[in-house]
């Protein structure tokens, strides 16, 4: 495969396009990013009926553990799926990779959306359930790290910050809208029609948007120029990166898994488990904690460019590390206001706040993975960084939180696990040289 095969017929860097279509491309790389966190913020709100509908076990919470433990179960395929899908990119095109990954994630979406329940299919049900997140976590696992280095390759060095904000707003976006689904189905459907199809619904709707992102993206540029050699296998393909990743970086593979951790944990408690809590801790309305959830994202969502923007200005290791900060400060503050107080108001609150921090710690993260690494393994380099940090800290978030609230009965338990994942993060940084405003190649 030639480099010049890799381009569109534009021939046109990237960057020296105008901003409507730069705008465009932008919609069409975040795409399938923000489907997947449409799926995540879907089935949090889900969790508590899933749980019921295909883990059976004795107690509401035991319930909630296996509904929860089955939504990380996609995460601990994502390094798998960082490497295979990662190494294609990184020969074929992130084009290509990105469009493989929209697929598999809509056959997960179906698998949940049309999965029969326990009492009809016996165990069988919860393994359709874990094959379903088992697809979308690999797919997951290429697509982060494909989607965003295509956005840091069409930027400048003056603006990557920013084109990678978006990878963020997309999430925040989804989130709000799988909120706003949620929210509306929750108040126009009877418990009982809820707990039977409602909840299946927007899976259906996440099912049919990959059909959509593909056609979205074929108009995109492809940023990748290095050639492959003709002759190589498949095994090479993978071997290549994956020994230069080990050996010549691996410096920038563990500052980059450690600095995820603390990031992707308060991303994933923000954003998801604050629902959750609010809703089986608090003892709140499942309205409440939609719109709680909703809030979180919103906020994310705006905040984002915004500390993109600043991380290119001032450096993403200024923003990164004071934002990191204050979030290990506020946390625990945070849970016990909403634990004292738990009302409607002082909850939104607190998550608005909180989705603040998160945006503005969480995006200079996300950005600086792929500026650790060369093009020709890049995909590979930050999907294995991401997605290894994810894995664990991220995708087991919301089962970590409540099974310590359960061992140490202590409702402000999960503000513990927040703290002890950002300040283990901050370590990492002094690994890291600067990369705003430096090429990116």
């Amino acid at each position: 495969m030639n480099a010049t095969s890799l381009h569109s017929d534009s021939g046109a860097p990237p960057h020296a396009h105008s901003r409507a279509t730069r705008a465009k491309a932008i919609a069409a790389i975040t795409l399938g990013n923000g489907l997947e966190f449409f799926d995540f913020t879907v089935y949090s709100f889900f969790a508590s009926t899933i749980g019921a509908l295909y883990f059976p076990v004795h107690g509401a919470l035991n319930q909630l553990m296996l509904a929860v433990g089955s939504f990380g179960v996609g995460f601990i395929v994502r390094p798998l799926g960082g490497v295979f899908i990662g190494a294609f990119a990184d020969r074929a095109g992130r084009k290509a990779a990105m469009t493989l990954t929209l697929w598999l994630m809509a056959l997960g979406s179906a698998l949940i959306a049309f999965a029969p329940t326990y009492a009809q299919i016996g165990l069988f049900a919860p393994a359709l359930i874990l094959l379903a997140r088992l697809i979308q976590g690999f797919a997951v696992g290429g697509e982060v790290g494909a989607s965003t280095s295509l956005l840091l390759e069409y930027a400048d060095d003056r603006t990557r910050g920013f084109y990678g904000s978006w990878q963020f707003v997309s999430q925040g976006l989804n989130a709000v809208c799988g909120a706003l689904i949620g929210v509306a189905l929750s108040t126009a459907l009877t418990p009982s029609a809820l707990e039977s199809w409602g909840w299946r619904v927007p899976f259906v709707l996440g099912m049919l948007v990959a059909p959509v992102g593909v056609y979205i993206r074929r108009h995109l540029d492809e940023t990748l120029v290095h050639a492959q050699p003709a002759e190589s296998t498949a095994a090479e393909d993978i071997a290549r990166p994956l020994r230069e990743i080990f050996t010549r970086h691996r410096v920038a593979l563990v500052a980059g898994v450690v600095t995820t951790i603390g990031g992707t944990a308060a991303n994933y408690i923000v954003l998801f488990y604050m629902s959750t809590y609010a809703i089986r801790i608090l003892g709140l309305p499942v309205s409440v904690g939609m719109s709680a959830a909703l809030v979180a994202a919103l906020v994310t969502a705006v905040c984002s460019p915004f500390a993109g923007w600043l991380s290119d200005r001032v450096g993403r290791k200024w923003v990164f590390g004071v934002s990191r900060v204050l979030l290990i400060a506020a946390i625990y503050p945070a849970f016990m206001l909403i634990h004292a107080m738990p009302t409607v108001g002082m909850v939104l609150a607190v998550v608005a706040v909180l989705g603040a921090l998160v945006a503005f710690t969480a995006v200079p993260n996300i950005v600086m993975l792929p500026e650790l690494f060369p093009q020709s393994i890049r995909v590979t380099g930050m999907s294995i960084v991401y997605c290894v940090g994810v894995s664990i800290f991220g995708g087991f978030a919301q089962f970590f939180a409540t099974w310590l609230i359960k061992l140490l009965g202590n409702p402000l338990a999960p503000a513990w696990y927040l703290i002890g994942c950002g300040a283990v993060s901050l370590l990492a940084l002094p690994l890291i040289r600067e990369p705003a405003g430096r090429p990116l190649d």
